[in-house]
């Protein structure tokens, strides 16, 4: 059981200065977050392919221990027809990432918040979707956003391929805290610009509580610090990773 915490990204320019050191080479910043952080999760595979050299790269930037979560591209969750997107998935998992070896974390398959549970389709679609990949054992993470995923069968589809369902506490999108798999992805996106740290001591208390639960289930847990106030994002993520004796 391993619990690892972080952000989304790590090129952000207000974070120069507020998490990055004044004069810090921009080409360090990675290297700097990897050390001050246990996990990133990357949006960019969410838009467009990386180049292997750069899996390379920024693997051998983060040290052993450190692993990467990647957004799935758009170009697979965002479709009328999810049946449809075997050629997407072939081309997103072909891109290199695998270079990450141990440093590899889940993939979060991120849906639309207009896209509606279809079972027989979201069946067909995770059929798609492989275990391993460059002979790399895969794990995946399903973040839904419409109410009516609140469904037994979309959990029990789920549990069957060993998916998690991402536990994303959101204004606006709803919240699922089923487990159905043997590790935890969370992605907590209300961080509050007037707070230094993002949250107060009693909201990070209580999530470090929640991640102590979940760990206890012996679980790995992922936990990032999205959206809100990014700014104060990684100071939320440094004060939880203390509170659990990082």
């Amino acid at each position: 059981m391993t619990i690892r915490i972080g952000v989304g990204g790590w090129t952000y320019e207000p974070w120069r200065g507020t998490f990055y050191p004044d004069g810090l080479a921009h080409r360090r910043e990675l290297e700097y977050a990897a050390r001050h952080l246990t996990g990133i999760e990357i949006n960019a595979t969410f838009y467009s392919r990386q180049k292997p050299a750069s899996w390379r790269k920024w693997g051998d930037a983060a040290p052993a221990g450190f692993q990467f979560s990647l957004k799935a591209s758009r170009f697979s969750t965002a479709r009328k027809v999810l049946a449809d997107s075997a050629g997407s998935i072939e081309v997103f998992l072909g891109q290199g990432f695998t270079e990450l070896g141990a440093k590899l974390g889940p993939i979060n398959w991120q849906f639309a918040a207009t896209k509606p549970f279809e079972r027989d389709d979201f069946s067909r679609f995770l059929d798609l979707i492989p275990d391993t990949q460059d002979g790399v054992p895969l794990r995946h993470a399903l973040e839904v956003r419409h109410p009516s995923f609140a469904d037994p069968a979309f959990f029990a589809l789920a549990r069957a391929r060993n998916m998690a369902v991402v536990f994303a506490d959101h204004d606006e999108f709803p919240r699922f805290e089923e487990q159905t798999a043997d590790f935890t992805y969370a992605r907590l996106q209300r961080s509050a610009d007037a707070i230094p740290a993002g949250y107060d001591d009693a909201a990070l208390d209580g999530w470090a509580a929640q991640v102590r639960t979940w760990a206890a289930g012996k679980r790995d847990v992922f936990v990032f610090f999205t959206s809100g106030a990014k700014v104060r994002n990684p100071a939320a993520a440094q004060a939880l990773i203390a509170r659990l004796g990082g």
